[in-house]
């Protein structure tokens, strides 16, 4: 489910990458306190990495809306005077 998440939020929608970031953090803490062999911790690390991937790529985006939103609002204020 993690892994999912982690390459949903790179390659389709990036929302869904904080989810695959918290989730895999936790998966791995309980993977290291239970001092089992795991054979799926590869998998769980793969997903939480893309996750914090697809987390990275959502703020970019949200910071280039932002910036473009106030690039677009001063065009047009300077250009009413």
């Amino acid at each position: 489910m993690i892994l999912i998440l982690g390459i949903l939020s790179i390659v389709f929608c990036g929302f869904t990458g904080p989810f695959a970031w918290v989730m895999g953090r936790k998966a791995m803490r309980e993977i290291d306190t239970s001092g089992q062999p795991y054979s799926n911790r590869s998998q769980v690390q793969a997903g939480m990495i893309t996750g914090i991937i697809g987390s990275v790529i959502l703020v970019l985006g949200v910071l280039y809306f932002v910036f473009v939103f106030f690039i677009v609002g001063m065009a047009a204020s300077s250009s009413i005077r």
